[in-house]
């Protein structure tokens, strides 16, 4: 009988914390899609929704090491249009409690960008604070 009631509350434990897992990994992706779909359809207002107001990128552009305030960059690199002709998608999402990490891609007819976005919660909201990425060259 101590057996299993013993069974029953680590399946119960498990259990919950497999849902709690799943709640997050879900916010998180909500977070990251903010960000995939405001590119996509050039809607800063809504990609603004990912990223905390310090978020860095860092990248490196002719083998030069860049870093801007994300938010600043993408205002100027946005303008309201027709969608672009791109697919993005997630790869992984990794949660260590109020950290995660995704990797994505975002793939163009002729290059593709790797981002990979690291995340805090923050104020019981997941936001992107770093980014850093790399553009590569269709073959």
């Amino acid at each position: 009988m101590k057996t299993t009631k013993l069974a029953l509350i680590l399946c119960m434990l498990v259990s919950s914390y497999a849902v709690a897992q799943n709640v997050e990994h879900a916010l998180v992706e909500q977070t990251i899609s903010y960000y995939l779909d405001g590119g996509t359809n050039n809607d800063f207002e809504l990609l603004k929704k990912a990223f905390h107001e310090t978020a860095t990128m860092k990248f490196v552009r002719k083998g030069e090491y860049k870093e801007v305030n994300a938010l600043e960059f993408f205002e100027k690199a946005i303008t309201p249009g027709p969608k672009q002709n791109r697919t993005a998608k997630i790869i992984t999402i990794d949660i260590s409690g109020n950290a995660a990490q995704a990797k994505l891609t975002i793939e163009y007819p002729t290059f593709y960008f790797m981002d990979y976005m690291n995340l805090l919660k923050i104020d019981g909201e997941w936001k992107v604070v770093s980014k850093i990425f790399n553009r590569q060259n269709k073959n």
